[in-house]
């Protein structure tokens, strides 16, 4: 992985849209179903907007109905994950490794073998095919 993407809140603002800002910058969550990439089908990889790190494969990706793209498991090294407990609920948030960016949350009702589901938004994402 490249080295950290460190950027000031001021140039996150001016590099990404407004509703790529709110969900990568400040932990928000675009709406479900509404994204461009829920049922994107290509083959290829899905990277951070934020500052291009390589995240998930589509060979991961799986239609878990819930509303957001959903993989079954990560790139190694691409993603930390942290606790996220506000409104009072507990969850496991997802974190680009590079530089940071809210990517969605994980949780632990995904497919075999890795029991795993990165339920990701749409606006942290690109994808680049094969």
């Amino acid at each position: 992985m490249a080295e950290k993407a460190l950027k000031t809140e001021d140039q996150w603002r001016r590099e990404l849209t407004p509703i790529q800002f709110e969900v990568c910058r400040r932990g928000g969550t675009e709406p479900p179903f509404s994204g461009r990439l829920l049922a994107h089908q290509g083959r290829g990889v899905y990277f951070c907007v934020c500052c291009g790190n390589r995240l998930f494969s589509s060979e991961a990706k799986f239609d878990s109905g819930t509303g957001w793209p959903s993989f079954s498991r990560d790139l190694p090294g691409a993603v930390r994950c942290r606790e996220d407990a506000r409104f009072g609920v507990s969850r496991t948030a997802v974190l680009c490794a590079r530089c940071d960016a809210h990517l969605g949350h994980v949780f632990d009702d995904g497919p075999l073998p890795t029991g795993r589901r990165f339920c990701m938004n749409s606006v942290c994402l690109g994808f680049e095919s094969e």
